[in-house]
């Protein structure tokens, strides 16, 4: 099979490998898509991502849709749950296995990820797929869980007014999943034809107005300030976005004085893939709009040249 690994910084390499044998409790994924995000292109374009850097050849790749090969699940159309928690940690056992301190990620650190021909991977983290999505639709399923995740930290009524501060593919979720609970939603971001989406699925644009609760998608300082800058007293800012460099600052007197609760979001819970697959699958958001490009794994250097350039909404590689 073919297998694209990440050397060093801007150092991506196709190999020919042989396919992963699975182990007790998994199964054999053959991967039919993948979708590129922001924490590929830290990885491409750094070397890591916050305190993780390559010590080996890394495969990229965690928001990835496949079909079962062997056993009596074979044939099955799966969405993955990239993360495999230990399970014996305090948070673990605390039942808040998103926070587990010795996660295996796909495509991080020590755990190659999907943008290869096959993986294998625990059964009880593969999910069936509705036929109503297709597979590149599907790889941003993973995304919408980070989205509905952080929906729940900010705890958002269905009065509220949310503001998006940043529009990529997990922005957008996010505009749409606000949405759909019943808040008014405005969103910013720098890129036009990013927020030309969000606006076109029911975003209003942000002028400096207030807002209830705000987040932070870009991994940016400046949509930082504007996020604080909008929130109301007492409301919160929820910082989903992943800065370059591992380091966010903000003006600490302006988030003191309206007495600002800030959270940091981290991925997602277990359960919030299945209920992603379940909002998607009754059609409740549209995720087509966001597949802007498509790509073999061939055309790799295509697909994170788009990545970079921040081209589209999401780009997707199709081993």
């Amino acid at each position: 099979m073919k297998a694209l690994r990440l050397h060093a910084a801007g150092d991506l390499r196709l190999h020919d490998e042989p396919a992963p044998e699975p182990g007790d409790g998994e199964v054999l994924v053959r991967v039919t898509a993948v979708g590129l995000c922001g924490s590929d292109r830290h990885w491409f374009e750094e070397g890591g991502i916050g305190d993780a850097v390559l010590t080996r050849p890394l495969v990229l790749g965690h928001e990835f849709v496949g079909m079962i090969e062997r056993g009596p699940r074979a044939g099955e159309r799966v969405a993955v749950d990239p993360a495999i928690p230990c399970g014996g940690c305090a948070p673990c056992k605390a039942g808040r296995s998103h926070l587990c301190l010795g996660v295996r990620f796909a495509g991080h650190g020590r755990t190659d990820g999907a943008l290869r021909g096959a993986l294998a991977w625990p059964e009880v983290l593969v999910h069936p797929l509705p036929d109503a999505l297709d597979d590149a639709t599907a790889t941003l399923l993973e995304p919408l869980g980070v989205a509905l995740h952080a929906i729940d930290l900010g705890h958002v009524s269905t009065a509220a007014r949310a503001g998006v501060f940043g529009c990529g593919p997990i922005g957008i979720l996010l505009v749409q999943a606000l949405l759909a609970s019943g808040a008014t939603v405005v969103a910013t971001d720098v890129l036009p034809h990013r927020l030309a989406v969000a606006r076109a699925l029911g975003a209003e644009r942000w002028e400096g107005g207030e807002v209830d609760v705000a987040f932070e998608v870009a991994g940016e300082d400046a949509s930082l300030d504007d996020a604080i800058a909008a929130t109301c007293p007492g409301g919160r800012v929820v910082l989903v976005g992943i800065p370059s460099g591992d380091r966010t600052s903000f003006t600490a007197s302006t988030a003191r004085r309206k007495g600002l609760t800030l959270l940091l979001s981290r991925r997602m819970e277990p359960a919030d893939l299945a209920r992603a697959i379940d909002l998607a699958g009754r059609g409740r958001l549209e995720l087509a709009p966001l597949v802007t490009a498509r790509h073999s794994l061939d055309d790799w250097a295509g697909a994170f040249d788009e990545l970079v350039r921040h081209d589209g909404v999401k780009v997707v590689i199709e081993p």
